[in-house]
């Protein structure tokens, strides 16, 4: 009986590390891999069947300093005067009633 050659597995460099998992592995440890991206800031990549499916890591935090705020403001002038006129406009009228 001739013996069928098996595909050689290429070595993965992701899972070397230790940052890639099934999604099985991650459901069973979801709190643990929770804990190591907060504290390590640590990105895990969750594969089914072999395929990368999703990616968990830290969500980057975006610091809008009052800078910022004055440098938007300061590049839209008309859409902050449209804006406070569009405020301006809304009045009630006499007769709740009527439109």
């Amino acid at each position: 009986m001739p013996q069928r050659r098996q595909r050689a597995r290429r070595p993965n460099a992701r899972r070397a590390s230790g940052r890639v998992v099934t999604a099985t592995e991650a459901a069973k440890n979801f709190g643990t891999i929770v804990d190591r991206v907060r504290e390590e800031r640590a990105v895990y990549v969750v594969e089914r069947s072999g395929k990368p499916v999703a990616q968990i890591g830290p969500v980057e935090t975006k610091v809008f300093t009052l800078r910022d705020l004055a440098d938007l403001l300061a590049s839209t002038p008309k859409a902050v005067e449209k804006g406070i006129a569009f405020f301006q406009w809304a009045k009630v009228p006499k007769n709740r009633w009527a439109l």
